[in-house]
């Protein structure tokens, strides 16, 4: 197959991903070594394809598992109707949502994010029969729809140059044509008006996560007394929130914080602007994946024993730390999530942007986030 705007190429069974095609490696368009593709000063890449070969003995059927979930509920702090279905169907899993968080959520608009909640026509769709396949995971912009209907999105569409002298120089939405991609989180340099829940508002009214869905969360489940599935990747595989057994294999002992392998880098990258202006960790370009640093892959998994899946399955986590969502996914996509805006409202009215406390303007924000 042939990615949109790469040529074609062939790849043998037993190889995987060729330099240039969202590998690992670091290439001429500016990816970061070892870990998930950068992102281009307009946003985040298109999804790409996973190029590995299937594992054998790490295919999954989950047919069995929440293929009748239903949620129905008002939720009074923004007075919309919270609704999302889920079905299983001739292989594939489909949700029909209207993107409506069931649970608390901040103040929207705000003064870092000018937008309002509105309802979505979201679909979704994720085959039942997942495959794990080897190499470091095909590349995925929106790699998850929670249980609720609300997406997970962990870029942003922020960039800064490199000449940059101030973080209010940086844009904060797409076409600003910096190569230095700005996380949501983690950061104190630029403010995009997060909630509690790690999740803020597109300017079509899109309401989506960045990390932990913490209103998703029992009280249980956050002091870390039982795992919390959240949702379910783009491939079909299962996610989890912040927690699981230190011995994968089986359901016994205590829950621990799973640990991402990835860590912030020694050293800034060429061109980088000044991490006395613009500290590091502040861009997607500051991290690189250490492989067994943590307990977790590239993509943010690992294969192991969950609550709904005991004889084991490939999973993902969200967590506390880089890349707080995965950036790619292990299985082969059937399918991604089509979010459409049924109405919209709060429209970025192009008001100027700031990094966080430095009180002066900068460009306009208006970014799909």
């Amino acid at each position: 197959m042939a990615p949109q705007e790469r040529p074609l190429a062939c790849v043998p069974n037993s190889a995987q991903r060729p330099v240039g095609s969202g590998g690992g490696s670091a290439n001429a368009e500016g990816r970061g070594a070892n870990g998930p593709p950068a992102q281009g000063g307009n946003g985040p890449p298109p999804p790409e394809s996973n190029f590995g070969t299937n594992v054998s003995g790490r295919e999954a059927y989950t047919a069995g598992v929440l293929c009748d979930l239903q949620i129905e509920a008002m939720n009074e702090q923004i007075g919309l109707q919270s609704q999302a279905a889920w079905s299983c169907d001739r292989g594939q899993r489909v949700l029909t949502a209207n993107g409506v968080p069931n649970h608390s959520v901040g103040e929207f608009p705000n003064p870092s994010n000018p937008n309002g909640i509105a309802e979505q026509t979201v679909s979704f769709t994720a085959t039942t029969t997942p495959v794990l396949r080897s190499g470091p995971g095909g590349r995925a912009k929106e790699p998850v729809m929670g249980l609720n209907g609300i997406k997970f999105d962990p870029g942003t569409g922020g960039s800064c140059t490199d000449n940059v002298r101030d973080p209010a120089e940086c844009g904060l939405g797409p076409g600003s044509g910096g190569q230095w991609n700005i996380e949501a989180l983690g950061q104190d340099s630029f403010d995009f008006g997060e909630d509690q829940n790690n999740a803020h508002v597109q300017p079509d009214g899109t309401y989506h996560y960045h990390g932990v869905p913490e209103g998703m969360l029992t009280e249980a489940q956050k002091a870390g007394k039982s795992m919390a599935m959240i949702g379910w990747a783009a491939d079909g595989f299962p996610v989890y929130a912040r927690y699981g057994y230190a011995n994968p294999n089986i359901l016994l002992g205590e829950l621990t914080k799973m640990r991402p392998s990835y860590r912030m880098k020694q050293t800034p990258d060429p061109d980088r602007p000044s991490p006395d202006i613009i500290p590091m960790g502040a861009f997607m370009q500051d991290w690189e994946y250490v492989e067994g640093l943590g307990d977790l892959d590239q993509c943010n998994g690992r294969f192991g024993a969950t609550p709904e899946f005991p004889g084991g399955i490939y999973h993902y986590y969200a967590t506390d730390a880089y890349p707080y969502v995965q950036r790619c996914v292990k299985g082969s996509i059937e399918a991604y999530a089509q979010v459409r805006p049924e109405r919209q409202r709060g429209e970025s009215s192009g008001r100027p942007s700031r990094g966080r406390g430095n009180g002066r303007r900068g460009p306009p924000r208006g970014e799909r986030q």
